[in-house]
């Protein structure tokens, strides 16, 4: 057997130069993988097989949408060890990494990262496949692509049309949190996000109180170049509310 040349000797994780890939794709072309039928069709003992043998029951919590190199869903699974968690990515190469990263922690880490996961797919089209009504506690969009022209807003991972969806898989009191470097699309992901019935924003004091605000830029690696580079972030936390 020859050496694995795209693995780290020492740690026997992936090395993130062999699974590099453009920065965003695009959204609305058709790529070919699978797609659950519905929700009860995910295949969890794919995904946790460790945890569905304590817990065949036992359903995903959190959706980091456009997961990029998975860095939020290691920050998180430390933090939520009883929340199942799933990473949704468009770039194939970018999950095959995640993949090999995540089974690497899961070696060396025994017992650990078992909540955690990953999966190619085109969230635009597809969230109400993978999650029932009310399913999801926390929903991430960390450096989404900005798509600066008008005519390409449509593409945008946060519109009022695709807030409809998030609404439906989000349990009352679930959050939705978004963070990008782009002024502009922070002014947009914000003023959909108050324009739309069924979220509020977080109050000052519980953005404080909430463990997981800190790792919006601190986890990923887009949020550690913004900062290196001495660059602004802006940040739009909401929550699920019940509507009259």
């Amino acid at each position: 057997m020859g050496e694995n040349h795209t693995h780290n000797k020492k740690t026997g994780l992936p090395r993130k130069r062999f699974y590099r890939a453009r920065a965003h794709s695009n959204p609305l072309s058709d790529s070919h993988f699978p797609i659950p039928v519905s929700p009860c069709e995910v295949d969890y003992s794919l995904h946790y097989p460790e945890v569905v043998k304590v817990d065949p029951c036992k359903r995903i919590e959190f959706a980091d949408v456009g997961c990029g190199f998975g860095g939020l869903l290691i920050a998180l699974a430390p933090l939520f060890p009883d929340n199942l968690m799933i990473g949704m990515e468009l770039r194939d190469k970018v999950t095959e990494y995640v993949k090999e990263r995540i089974l690497g922690l899961r070696t060396t880490n025994l017992g650990q990262y078992q909540n955690i996961s990953v999966v190619r797919t085109n969230s635009m089209k597809y969230i109400p496949n993978y999650f029932g009504k009310g399913q999801l506690k926390k929903m991430f969009f960390l450096f989404p692509d900005p798509h600066f022209k008008e005519k390409n807003h449509r593409r945008r991972v946060i519109s009022p049309f695709l807030l409809d969806e998030y609404a439906y898989v989000l349990a009352v009191g679930g959050i939705i949190y978004t963070i990008t470097d782009v002024e502009e699309l922070g002014e947009w992901m914000k003023s959909c996000l108050e324009e739309h019935p069924m979220f509020e924003a977080l109050t000052t004091e519980e953005l404080e109180a909430d463990q997981v605000v800190k790792l919006l830029s601190a986890a990923t690696e887009e949020g550690q170049k913004v900062a290196r580079n001495g660059g602004q972030t802006f940040r739009a936390v909401f929550r699920r509310i019940a509507t009259h």
